[in-house]
């Protein structure tokens, strides 16, 4: 495995290393060690998918307020996303700006994102099965969310005209968000 840090602190595109042969290949998707010599062991609580079946879907901006925030690692299985986090985290020096990583099968590459940031992704190959495990349980009062196209957070989204959920085309601008209280990690 290769973990490379990204831009903001905390955040880091981790390159999967298959190997292969006639049959096919076999690889390591997780390794505890590994991830904890890079500060990044976590104790998953679980483990979702979601399945997307046309380009141009946009899902999120997701994240889990205060106890309940929850630090994701996230991969495509099939497919191709654009995968997009924004820092939510009261009082970082990094509040409002976004990564955005391409995500895909072919890459073998996964995002791990803290605590504290609102995640989504644009399907760019479908259908796409996309993976993330999470160290903290689902609790829905707990949940928030970030308008996807606000345009003050510059994300260049590769659609014009994206497919969303309602509930989705519905949470508040990033000057309207109020700033994610994070507990310190356990």
């Amino acid at each position: 495995m290769k973990f490379e840090p990204l831009s903001i602190p905390g955040v880091w595109e981790i390159t999967l290393a298959p190997r292969g042969d006639a049959r096919g290949y076999f690889m390591r998707a997780y390794d505890e060690a590994l991830f904890a010599e890079h500060g990044l062991a976590r104790h998953w609580v679980q483990e979702n998918q979601s399945l997307s079946t046309e380009v141009g879907t946009v899902r999120g901006l997701h994240f889990q307020r205060g106890e309940h925030a929850e630090t994701k690692l996230v991969r495509a299985l099939v497919g191709r996303i654009l995968d997009v986090i924004v820092d939510v985290r009261a009082g970082s020096a990094t509040y409002g700006r976004h990564i955005a990583v391409e995500l895909s099968a072919e890459k073998q590459n996964a995002l791990y994102v803290p605590r504290g940031f609102a995640h989504g992704f644009c399907v760019l190959e479908a259908p796409v099965l996309v993976a993330y495990k999470v160290d903290n349980a689902y609790a829905p009062a707990a949940e928030g969310g970030l308008l996807w196209n606000d345009p003050a957070l510059g994300i260049e989204w590769p659609v014009e005209q994206a497919i969303t959920s309602d509930k989705d085309a519905l949470w508040p601008g990033i000057a309207g968000l109020a700033p994610v209280e994070v507990p310190a990690e356990p």
